[in-house]
């Protein structure tokens, strides 16, 4: 804005004066600010495109499934863990009050957002990602959902594990694993004894219309999605990082 200028350029005029002396300038050659934004472009593209990852579940491909999938002012929401980095890095968010998620990385926050963002705006699809971990710190709070009619869908990704502490111990004391294993109940007949809708997927190609049917049951839904252990992140393998800190203790 013009009442900044002067805050970052000294301007020894007024405004018409400097704004004509402005047009005197000869033109900004663009071509390498083009060339560098085309650049970062393609990076950024190449980045949000899923890759081959361990196990009969792409997270990678699920989410860039949803990105096409949800309407523009569908509200998003998570919980904090390993999972949330597939939406953060697959998901395109497009516009604002879109995303609901902690900026204190406290695990449980997506289920509990999820339901009151349905009841704030009710005519708008809410969906939730949830962390198997993440998901049992509030997932009692499924039963508020059914209670008020607020039709969620919620992902639950299963990989049996605290997924980032099991991926700190893996960096700084590889082998060594304590506390991160998890004994989990079945995410969907967890939802169908609420009185909501509840699903298990396995493999990529059956996320899809489970996620349709969830939709049309008209109550709120669990598609209880399981991974494999070893996609620990969208970049790195859990014996990718355990082979990395080994070497580096030689």
């Amino acid at each position: 804005a013009a009442a900044k200028l002067a805050m970052t350029l000294p301007i020894n005029s007024g405004m018409a004066s400097f704004a004509a002396a402005a047009r005197a300038l000869k033109p900004v050659d663009g071509t390498r600010w083009k060339a560098a934004t085309a650049a970062a472009r393609a990076e950024y593209l190449d980045n949000i495109a899923p890759g081959p990852l361990p196990g009969a579940v792409n997270m990678g491909e699920v989410i860039a499934w949803l990105n096409k999938r949800l309407p523009d002012d569908a509200i998003v929401t998570n919980g904090a863990g390993n999972y949330a980095a597939f939406l953060h890095r697959f998901f395109q968010y497009r516009g604002f009050k879109t995303q609901l998620a902690p900026t204190s990385g406290a695990m449980g926050y997506g289920v509990p957002a999820a339901v009151a963002a349905k009841i704030a705006a009710p005519d708008r699809m809410v969906v939730s990602l949830a962390g198997d971990g993440c998901f049992l710190m509030n997932g009692q709070e499924f039963a508020t959902a059914v209670q008020h009619g607020a039709n969620v869908v919620i992902t639950v990704v299963d990989n049996g594990m605290y997924g980032t502490i099991r991926m700190h111990q893996e960096r700084e004391y590889p082998t060594r694993v304590h506390g991160t294993e998890l004994k989990n109940p079945d995410f969907a007949a967890y939802a169908r004894a609420f009185g909501g809708h509840g699903e298990t997927v396995e493999k990529t190609e059956d996320y899809a219309a489970a996620f349709e049917r969830a939709v049309t049951a008209a109550k709120p839904a669990i598609i209880h999605v399981k991974t494999d252990p070893e996609a620990l992140t969208s970049r790195i393998t859990l014996s990718q990082l355990r082979e990395q800190s080994l070497a580096k203790q030689k």
